[in-house]
C-alpha cells in the first residue's frame, strides 16, 4: 500500500514530516546497483572476461533500458537523491551545530576505518591504489582521512568510492549556509544551487590549466541528484509550489546536459536518461510500504549499505582473483558476497553503531536544538 500526501500545509521553518517506507528498499536497490558496478567493470574492462549475471543485466538494462554501461552512476544516483530527500527537514529544523554533529556521527567512523583499512591494504602490497600512484606517501595519507587526496592533481584515491562523501559534505555545508534561504523560500536553494553547478562547471573548463580544480567539477556534475531528491521532499511536503518545483527541476536537467556535453561525466553519455530512471523509481518507491519493503533481507541490506558501501572494493577484487580459479566465476562472485557481507556486517556494529552512538550522546543530546526538536539519530538517514 502506499502512503497518502501529509493533508496539511506547511510553511518555511515548519518543515512537516513525510513518511518514507521504502527508504530501506531504495537503499538495498542502491547499494545493489553500486556492488554489481564494481564487478562489472572489474571483469569486462579489467579482466577481459564476462559473467551470465552480467549478460543477463546488460540485455534488460543496458541494452534494453538503456542505462549506462556497468550501470554506472546508477546506484550513486539514488543515494544522493535520498541523501536530498532525507536530510532536508533536518537542515531546516535544527541548528547549524547538531545538524553537522548528526551528519559527522554517521559518516565519520565507518569512513575513517575504511581509509585506514585501504592504507594498510596498500602498504602490504595486498591491495593497490584507485589512482595511478602505485603507493600513498604519509602526507597524502592524512589528507586522504579528510577526502583531501581527490583534490589534488593528479587525484589520489586510496579508496575510490570515498569521492562521494565530499558531494554530501558540500551539500551539508550548504544546507547550513542556505539556512536562512531554506527556511524562507526553500525551492531557491535547490535552483540557486544548480546555477553554482554551472558556474562551477564552466570555470574548470575556461580557467588556465594550473587555476582549475578538476575534482570541483565531478562535485558539481553530481549535486543535481542530491538536489532532486531535496526537491521531491519539498514537494510531498508542500513547501512549494508546482511552478518553483517545475522550475528547479529544469535547473538540475540543465546542469546534467551541461556536464555530459562539456563531458565532465566519465562513463558515457546516458547520465541524464539514468538519473531519469533513478528519480521516477525513488519518487515511485519512496512511500511504499508493501511486503518487500519490509522484510529482514532488505532491512539487513540498508542498515549496513554504509558498510558495504565502503568496503565492497577493498575485498572484491582480492576474494575473486583467489578463488575463481577454485569455484569458477559465479562461485567466485559468491565468495566476494559472502566476505563483504561480513566485513560489513562487522564494521556497522563494532564501529559505526557504537560510534555514532557514542557521539550523538556526547555532542548532541546534552545540547536541545532551538527550535525545540530533538536531533535526529544518525542511523535512520542515509549515508549517501
Amino acid at each position: 500500500m502506499f502512503r497518502p500526501l501529509p493533508s496539511d500545509t506547511a510553511r518555511g521553518g515548519e518543515a512537516p514530516r513525510v513518511e518514507f517506507p521504502g527508504v530501506n528498499l531504495l537503499k538495498t536497490l542502491a547499494v545493489l546497483a553500486v556492488v554489481y558496478s564494481h564487478i562489472s567493470f572489474y571483469l569486462i574492462d579489467d579482466l577481459g572476461t564476462g559473467w551470465w549475471g552480467i549478460d543477463l543485466v546488460y540485455d534488460v538494462l543496458v541494452d534494453g533500458a538503456k542505462l549506462n554501461q556497468h550501470l554506472s552512476f546508477l546506484g550513486v544516483a539514488a543515494f544522493m537523491m535520498l541523501t536530498g530527500m532525507l536530510i532536508t527537514r533536518s537542515a531546516i529544523r535544527q541548528d547549524a551545530r547538531p545538524f553537522l554533529i548528526a551528519r559527522g556521527a554517521r559518516l565519520l567512523p565507518g569512513f575513517w576505518v575504511a581509509i585506514l583499512a585501504a592504507i594498510v591494504l596498500v602498504r602490504l602490497g595486498i591491495n593497490g591504489m584507485f589512482s595511478g600512484q602505485t603507493g600513498i606517501t604519509n602526507g597524502e595519507a592524512v589528507l586522504s582521512f579528510f577526502l583531501g587526496g581527490f583534490f589534488l592533481k593528479p587525484e589520489v584515491a586510496v579508496l575510490g568510492v570515498t569521492w562521494t562523501l565530499a558531494v554530501q559534505v558540500t551539500f551539508y555545508l550548504y544546507c547550513v549556509l542556505a539556512r536562512p534561504l531554506l527556511r524562507a523560500a526553500p525551492i531557491a536553494m535547490p535552483t540557486l544551487g544548480a546555477a553554482v553547478c554551472m558556474l562551477v562547471i564552466f570555470y574548470n573548463l575556461y580557467v588556465p590549466q594550473p587555476y582549475a580544480v578538476p575534482f570541483l567539477s565531478k562535485i558539481a556534475a553530481t549535486l543535481p541528484c542530491v538536489f532532486l531528491g531535496q526537491i521531491i521532499y519539498l514537494g510531498w511536503a508542500r513547501l512549494t509550489g508546482a511552478r518553483g518545483l517545475i522550475l528547479a527541476m529544469l535547473a538540475q536537467v540543465m546542469v546534467v546536459w551541461i556536464a555530459t556535453d562539456y563531458q565532465v561525466y566519465w562513463a558515457g553519455s546516458r547520465y541524464l536518461w539514468t538519473i531519469v530512471v533513478v528519480t521516477a523509481t525513488v519518487v515511485l518507491l519512496a512511500r511504499y510500504d508493501g511486503r518487500i519493503a519490509r522484510s529482514r533481507i532488505v532491512y539487513w541490506t540498508a542498515t549496513r549499505s554504509f558498510a558495504i558501501y565502503l568496503l565492497h572494493t577493498l575485498v572484491l577484487y582480492r576474494v575473486y582473483e583467489n578463488t575463481v580459479g577454485h569455484l569458477g566465476r559465479t562461485g567466485a562472485v559468491l565468495a566476494f558476497v559472502v566476505v563483504c557481507a561480513l566485513v560489513s556486517e562487522a564494521l556497522y556494529r563494532c564501529v559505526e553503531v557504537p560510534a555514532g552512538r557514542w557521539i550523538t550522546d556526547r555532542w548532541i543530546r546534552r545540547v536541545p536544538a532551538a527550535d525545540g526538536v530533538s536531533a535526529t539519530p544518525a542511523h535512520s538517514e542515509s549515508h549517501a
